[in-house]
């Protein structure tokens, strides 16, 4: 472990909302009411989708999501991006290479999200079959890991 790095001082919320291109990302937190829970103590780890990955889905969607009466798919949604504990991507790599090139991760809501190694890239495999690309790795934040995926998540 590296002890000269600067200890992060914001948490994963406040991570979130100083880059923007996860906008989308942290108005989907605060209308799911996560806000709270992912300024909690954690560790988490977050796979976030930026906002060109919120525009692949289909037109309506976001917005969709969006509205108070779909608040329980948002929360499914949001914490099917979100694993307890710290996994920075040297320990995913890890856990890929130790899984002979797969890593069954459990995420907060429940279902698994399946993660190789993919020209070098990380790559997620949702529930669907859909995949999401790890973009930026390692975004430390005071309570856990954010990662920075190209792709929504479906459970």
């Amino acid at each position: 472990t590296d002890t000269t790095a600067p200890a992060a001082t914001t948490d994963i919320v406040a991570g979130a909302t100083a880059s923007p291109d996860h906008s989308t990302l942290v108005s989907a937190i605060q209308a799911a009411g996560l806000v709270d829970t992912l300024k909690g103590a954690g560790p988490f780890t977050v796979f976030a989708p930026t906002n060109a990955a919120f525009e692949k889905l289909p037109a309506g969607t976001v917005d969709g999501l969006l509205a108070p009466d779909k608040k329980a798919d948002l929360t499914k949604i949001l914490t099917y991006h979100v694993v307890s504990g710290n996994v920075d991507s040297a320990a995913l790599t890890s856990q890929i290479e130790a899984g002979g090139g797969k890593a069954t991760l459990t995420t907060v809501e429940g279902q698994p999200l399946t993660a190789t190694l993919e020209g070098g890239k990380v790559v997620l495999t949702d529930a669907k079959g859909g995949k999401a690309t790890v973009a930026t790795a390692d975004l430390r934040q005071s309570n856990g890991v954010i990662h920075s995926i190209d792709t929504v998540l479906m459970p």
